[in-house]
This record gives structure tokens, sequence and C-alpha cells, in this order.
């Protein structure tokens, strides 16, 4: 078993930095005049998010990826039409091909190799920065071996599910003669026509599925798991239909259980919709993503998101938050300003680890498709990246990360006006720090009263600094603790709140 440096102990509330390796491979090697690998990416990159205070750093799509998958993007009209979209100046040599169509679980030779790799995870964790890696447990490419070596570990059809779904369906060529297998796909769309279905009726499989997950963990110190729902037995069969039907025990807890038997403190992540969070966070998941939330902001609408907020401590703490994401449109294009600054105080000042996009920061507007390797230049956006650092001050702070959380009450400032119910209010506590947490998420300016009671202000007087802005205030404890905070926020406003006895 491979061992690699150990870094700080993860916070209960991390912060991760997700990088879309090939498009950084890319741009690295226009700059240097040459190929570039994982031994280029430059310490004054990796020290930057050190100093950000991020956790986490996600590479995305390092593993060896083959022809076939590439040739399948390069191929289709349809995809090809959004490839352009998004870079106008498109060339087939950007056409990488999806990086989740995985041949073998080897970092990829042009990325530098294993090698590169275990030198740049030991260069985060002399940082502190942990790594975190893709495992794809659904399908791989068209061109895996496990094709000619086991074809049976793979979902097939007949002539007659070629005719009738063609898109879910492919004939391919083997050393035991033509099969009809199937593309990964999940129940509500066609297949990706760049990848096969795995089959997870098959033991054989399973056992080696968990081998090949216990070999990428000996990379790293946690895995993104694309589409962790999909192997769950009940989803399974919804997909394949009674062809699939599995009896078998569900895939990821023995497999999750193994791994942490040999690296006690790795992490698992999952990708997960449908409301199967919890389910896979009970099957051994430390996080899964909350899309809910993300969802419910783009909406607006105040009510759902504070229903959400008050699920259960447990789950909370154990949800991945995101304005966007690899999947996602970006959140400068998808968000007027003032929402996007709004939702981002909600989505990172929640219980929960917080994931960052690259780009993010910078307020990047066009979407990179994951088949690409190269994406247009973009101005930075100077004012949103002033406010993430003051986001990302305030996200170092400890109570932030290991003190406990509430959400709080909002009450009408006067009878007659319904404004409060665009605010939401929440408190972070540890030890003699407090944060309050106030966004008016409504579509105009509002006034509330925000339940501000703490222990051991009582009898104090009390000073509140917004960490975000200027604004300065001296209350009486005995009134915080009674009538609460008063506030008056113009529509999408935000303090954040340094709570101090005077």
């Amino acid at each position: 078993m491979a061992t690699g440096p150990t870094p700080r102990p993860s916070r209960r509330h991390p912060l991760l930095y997700q990088v879309n390796t090939r498009v950084m491979m890319r741009e690295l090697g226009a700059a240097l005049r040459r190929k570039a690998t994982l031994d280029d990416v430059p310490d004054a990159f990796l020290d930057q998010v050190a100093s950000l205070g991020f956790d986490w750093l996600w590479f995305l799509g390092v593993w060896r990826t083959g022809p076939a998958a590439r040739a399948v993007s390069r191929s289709r009209a349809d995809w090809r039409e959004g490839f352009q979209r998004d870079l106008p100046d498109l060339s087939e040599e950007d056409i990488a091909g999806s990086p989740f169509a995985v041949q073998g679980y080897e970092v990829s030779p042009a990325l530098g190799g294993d090698a590169a790799l275990a030198r740049v995870r030991a260069r985060l964790a002399r940082r502190g920065i942990r790594l975190l890696l893709d495992f794809v447990p659904n399908h791989v490419s068209p061109d895996h071996p496990w094709i000619e070596a086991h074809p049976e570990w793979f979902v097939e059809g007949n002539e007659v599910d070629l005719s009738r779904a063609r898109a879910n369906w492919t004939r391919v060529s083997t050393a035991g003669g033509p099969r009809i297998l199937a593309h990964g796909r999940d129940p509500f769309f066609p297949g990706w026509p760049d990848t096969l279905q795995l089959d997870y009726r098959h033991p054989g499989l399973r056992e080696a599925m968990r081998g090949e997950l216990r070999r990428v963990a000996d990379r790293c110190d946690g895995v993104r798991c694309d589409m962790a729902m999909l192997v769950l037995p009940d989803v399974f069969r919804r997909t394949w239909g009674e062809r699939a039907g599995m009896g078998a025990a569900p895939f990821w807890p023995d497999a999750i259980a193994r791994v942490k038997a040999d690296h006690p403190g790795f992490t698992f992540m999952a990708e997960v919709y449908w409301d199967l969070e919890w389910e896979l966070q009970q099957q051994g998941f430390d996080f899964t993503y909350d899309k809910r939330l993300y969802d419910r902001l783009r909406a607006g609408e105040v009510r759902p998101v504070r229903e959400h907020l008050m699920a259960a401590p447990d789950f909370q703490d154990r949800s991945v938050r995101f304005l966007e994401n690899h999947d996602e449109p970006r959140a400068a294009a998808t968000f007027e300003p003032e929402a996007h600054r709004a939702a981002a105080i909600v989505t990172f000042l929640v219980p929960g680890l917080r994931f960052f996009h690259e780009g993010q920061l910078e307020g990047r507007k066009v979407f990179a498709s994951m088949h690409l390797d190269r994406r247009p230049a973009e101005p930075a956006d100077a004012g949103l990246g002033d406010f993430y650092r003051t986001l990302l001050q305030v996200l170092g702070r400890p109570e932030v990360h290991d003190g406990a959380w509430r959400l709080r009450e909002c009450r009408p400032a006067w009878d007659g006006n319904p404004t409060w119910q665009g605010f939401l209010a929440f408190s972070w506590e540890g030890g003699e720090r407090r944060l309050l947490v106030a966004v008016n998420l409504g579509a105009t300016q509002g006034q509330c009263r925000v339940e501000a009671s703490f222990p051991g202000i009582e009898g104090a007087a009390v000073r509140l600094a917004d960490l975000t802005g200027s604004d300065r205030h001296e209350r009486s404890g005995a009134e915080l603790c009674t009538r609460g905070l008063y506030l008056d926020l113009r529509a999408r406003g935000y303090q954040v709140f340094d709570v101090q006895r005077a």
C-alpha cells in the first residue's frame, strides 16, 4: 500500500478549491512554450490557495482517457455546436474528450504520470492542503481493457434493445465476437455515447471496482465520486429494468469501509441528486452535494431556503455547498451581481463543506465544457474579487469552521411591515467569538428584527462590527436578547457582524 505525506487534520467545515487540470496545463504550457505537467504547477499558485484558507485542492481530470472517447467528442455535431458557443475559435485539438470516460486509473502521461502527481501532493501537504481526485463508478471509456478481458462486467443487450433505443446501446467488437453493450446513463436521459455501462450485478465487477477505488486512495486524501447514486441498487434497477435486478448488498458501504481501513481519515464526497443525499451519507459518505440549496437560492424564494436550512445538524454538516461547479453555469453569469453576493454569503457561511470552482473568485462568466482543454480569456471582475477576498477572510475565523451554528428567528420590525419575510439570519459561536449573519434575500428594501441573544451579553453593552462593510454599532445586550437587533437592508443586502461585549 502506497503512503503519502500527511497534511494537517481537516477542519469540520472545510474549504475546497476545484481546478480543471487539463485547462490549467494548457494555459501553463502556453506560457512556458512547451507541454506542461503537474510538476509545472507554480509554487505561487499553491501558496495562494493556502493563503486563502483552502483545506482541499481538487485536481479534476487527471486520469488516463483513450482515443475512442475523444473521437466521439469530436464527431458529435450537437456537442460541437455547444463547444463552439463557449469557444468561438474552437479547433479540433481543443476537444480532449470527457475526463469522466476513464480508460485507466493511472495519471495521464501528458500530465506527468503518477510520479508527478505524488510530487504535487507532497507540495500540497507541506502547505497543509489535502488532495482530492475523481472516481467514476458508473461507466468507463469505450476502449477500456476490461471490454476484452471481462465483457461480462458490462450491461449487455440484444438487437431489440439496439433497435428500440439506439442512443443507449452500441455494437462493439471483442475477441469473443460482436456484442451489444449499453452506454453509461442515468434513468432520465439518453446514454453518454463516449462511455460503456458497468454491470453492478456481477460480483467480479464489484470486486474489481473496489480494487480500483483502493488504488485511487493510495494516491490522494479523498475522492469525489461522480454520480454516486447511479450504482445504488434501486437506481440501477430503475435505469436498466429487471434485467439488472440486484439482490446484492449496496456497493458503497463495504467499498468505503475497505478504503478507510487502509487510510484512516480518507474522505469520500458524493455527487448525488434526487433526494438521495441522506441515503449516501448513511452508506458512509462524509459529504454529499447539496444542489437543493443552490436551486432554491437561484429561484430567489426565501422561505424554501430557510426551510432547507432547518434540516438535521448532521445532514447540514455533511452537505457540500456551492454556487457553481464544472456541471453548473458560472455564478457570475447566472445571478445578478447583488444577488450573487447575497447567495454567496448564505451558501458559504452555513455549515458544510464550502466548494469553490476555479474562475469563480475572478468572476468568469463563460462555461467551459469538460470535453475541452482550452477556454476563452476573460477579464477579471475586480469588485467581485474584493468581495470574495473579504468572504474568505470571514471563513478563516475558527468559529465558522468548528463552532456551533444556529438559524435565527426574524420578526417584523413593526406591525404591518411584511418585508421581514425576505430576511434570513443565523449565527456562529465558538468560545468568546460570535458571528451574526443577516441577508435580505427579498427583491425590495426591508426591515426586520433578528433574534440576537448570546450567552453572557444580557447585562453588557455589545459592539457589533460588520466584517463586510464599515457599519459599527453599540447596543444593549438586554435589548438584543429581548427585542432583537433592528436591521434595515437594501434588496439583496447583507451584514456579517462580529459580536463582542463592550
